[in-house]
């Protein structure tokens, strides 16, 4: 292995990840590689114990993951090929929908390797597409930049910024084709994806499209543990619709947090069941979803229900700040 790692390269492995008849091994195998890759132009192994490359950045509104766990992003195999489908998928219908334009992409978190940059600008032209990238984390940043320089991708590159997107004021913010920030944990924890989408989107044309375009979290009930293998989840509600929440919102400025979600439970008979499930699903593109499991994104949270269940409600809040969590509380 050694440095010499071009845009051709890297066009063809991503290709190869973008066929539908692809083994599950050999996208393992081809993301290892330009993982390997990245590492060695880089010199950044996201599995170091630097503090500096482990340690969470503060924004305004929740946190952003420190380089080492930004790095190792890539590695989420699923998720990485889902999010390249899905950007190649919207580029190519912008270009439909806008002949003869550059597509511009507003990139908000892009970590130190910049995937959906380095991976997926060598399938297109300069011409064809340009992408802005914004990161809180300087250090995060400059690697970006090395990583870009050294794959000869810099010419794709309109804009750096190194700010908080979840108080940035973009330039020139209506030129953007597409938004992409992949800022999100299962449960929607710490992360910042839904005050970014407050701030960011007000700013962007209606046509934007965003990527993932939307996040879902529902509650579900069962009898057996999902390890079980005659776990069968029983739907309740949803419990949090992002883009539903922002589209309802009313003031200019990100709340302190979404409406609450209160769920009656005598109706549900939940003496029959023994397990709470709250799903995160990630609704990346058009028909492409990241369910259960498929994503360190999409683990859900099981929890066991006590008999006799004497509660008549469960009241759901999603808080933005001081900090960034779902929690719950039961009322009689």
């Amino acid at each position: 292995m050694n440095e010499n790692i071009t845009a051709l390269d890297i066009k063809k492995k991503v290709s190869t990840l973008l066929k539908d008849s692809i083994e599950q091994s050999e996208i393992e195998n081809l993301i290892n590689e330009i993982h390997t890759y990245f590492k060695e132009l880089t010199q950044l192994t996201g599995f170091d114990n630097h503090i500096e490359h482990l340690a969470a950045i503060t924004t305004s509104k929740g946190k952003a993951l420190g380089l080492n766990h930004a790095a190792q992003c890539l590695l989420d195999y699923k998720r990485t090929v889902k999010f390249l489908k899905a950007m190649v998928m919207a580029i190519k219908e912008k270009q439909q929908n806008h002949p003869n334009e550059t597509i511009h992409v507003f990139y908000a978190g892009c970590g130190p390797y910049a995937p959906f940059v380095t991976l997926i600008a060598p399938l297109f032209s300069p011409e064809e597409v340009q992408f802005s990238l914004l990161e809180i984390n300087d250090k995060s940043l400059e690697y970006a930049k090395t990583l870009i320089k050294k794959l000869e991708l810099s010419d794709y590159i309109t804009n750096y910024y190194t700010a908080d997107a979840v108080t940035f004021k973009i330039p020139e913010a209506k030129k953007y084709h597409i938004l992409f920030s992949e800022t999100l944990d299962a449960l929607l924890y710490r992360e910042c994806y839904v005050p970014i989408l407050f701030n960011l989107l007000p700013q962007l044309s209606e046509d934007i499209t965003v990527i993932p375009e939307n996040v879902l979290i529902k509650m579900s009930l069962s009898v057996n543990p999902i390890a079980d293998s005659k776990h069968i989840t029983e739907e309740i509600d949803t419990i949090i619709d992002v883009r539903k929440a922002i589209a309802l919102n009313t003031v200019t400025t990100a709340p302190s947090q979404l409406p609450n979600k209160k769920i009656a439970i005598k109706p549900l008979n939940i003496d029959q069941y023994n397990y709470l499930v709250l799903d995160t699903l990630v609704h990346v593109y058009d028909n492409i979803w990241l369910t259960r499991n498929e994503s360190s994104l999409t683990i859900p949270l099981e929890m066991g229900i006590e008999h006799p269940f004497l509660f008549n409600s469960i009241v759901y809040t999603y808080q933005m700040h001081p900090d960034i969590q779902l929690k719950y509380k039961l009322e009689q």
